[in-house]
């Protein structure tokens, strides 16, 4: 569930809120431009996959960010930005080795070409 709780743009937006600070629901309400009602859902779903902690005082819910959940998606997610930078490395040693255009216009040589780009007509 703590995968799936940061899916929607409204709840990581609130998670970026309380990124900052703890906020009590009238303020998110504020600063997302929705209805209360959907705020304090997100912040259930949110609450529920262990992101956000509530405190309750005299008048107030508190909602704060905690953040051992997301050191466990980070330290799900290493494997996978390894993989992909080696990947971008490997393009990038792929683009530095090709020809460089000498007409001066700074661009690559080749044009690649593919299902998105045309060929011109002979």
């Amino acid at each position: 569930m703590p995968f799936q709780a940061p899916s929607d743009p409204t709840r990581l937006r609130i998670l970026d809120l309380l990124r900052v600070r703890p906020r009590n629901v009238g303020e998110l309400v504020e600063e997302r431009a929705v209805s209360q009602p959907r705020v304090s859902k997100h912040l259930r779903v949110l609450r529920e996959a262990g992101l956000v902690a509530v405190r309750s005082d005299a008048r107030h819910r508190r909602y704060r960010l905690r953040v051992e959940p997301l050191a466990d998606l980070d330290a799900w997610l290493a494997p996978y930005r390894e993989l992909w930078n080696g990947r971008l490395d490997a393009l990038e040693r792929h683009l530095a080795s090709l020809p460089r255009d000498s007409g001066g216009s700074g661009g690559s040589a080749s044009t690649p070409t593919g299902p998105h780009t045309e060929e011109p007509a002979p």
